[in-house]
């Protein structure tokens, strides 16, 4: 299918680019970014930079994908989330609300990043795993199995929350802290950091 090529600008600082309508949904794709014709960006998503969108990848809503990021299989990213930087979202990954994900970050399997959410670093959420609220997960710390990480909760460094586990309130896991099984952490003075919780 021909594509038309105008200017656009992303709001990204770098004024208008060349860029053009996306066939399938009508959102605005840099000429640098890569949509495949199975992906959708919907009329008021953008993606642009060197970003990629492929499979049957859903970007829509407010959404943006930008930098080197690369969303694919049957993920979708939509309400305001922002993926960039290297971010990878595959899978059935849903991230949306006003989410982030971006640095290295990946979010993939049937994960879900929702709400005010920061996933970035070298952090990996996946699995049945959600992280939400005002929840962040970041350097190389990994979410997976069926835990949740929500309220005001940090996981950082090389943490792990796994299993049915629940990190939430103003709970901070780091360093290279393990919670698993059905624990939960909530609402802690200080963190947990270099301890294994298990329930």
């Amino acid at each position: 299918m021909n594509k038309e090529t105008n200017m656009y600008d992303f709001k990204d600082g770098n004024g208008p680019v060349p860029a053009h309508q996306h066939p399938n949904g009508g959102g605005w794709v840099t000429e640098t970014a890569y949509v495949a014709e199975t992906a959708c960006v919907g009329p008021n998503a953008k993606v642009s930079g060197d970003a990629r969108v492929f499979g049957d990848a859903k970007v829509y809503d407010n959404a943006s994908v930008a930098g080197n990021a690369m969303v694919f299989g049957d993920a979708k990213v939509y309400d305001n989330a922002k993926v960039y930087g290297n971010a990878w979202v595959t899978g059935n990954a849903r991230v949306f609300g006003d989410a982030w994900v971006y640095g290295n970050a990946w979010v993939t399997g049937n994960a879900r990043v929702f709400g005010d959410a920061w996933v970035y670093g070298n952090a990996k959420v996946f699995g049945n795993a959600m992280v939400s609220g005002d929840a962040m997960v970041f350097g190389n710390a990994m979410v997976f199995g069926d835990a949740k990480v929500f309220g005001d909760a940090m996981v950082f460094d090389n943490a792990m929350v796994f299993g049915d586990a629940m990190v939430s309130g103003n709970a901070i896991v780091s360093g290279n802290a393990k919670v698993s099984g059905d624990a939960q952490v909530y609402d802690v003075k200080g963190s947990i950091s270099d301890v294994l919780i298990l329930s």
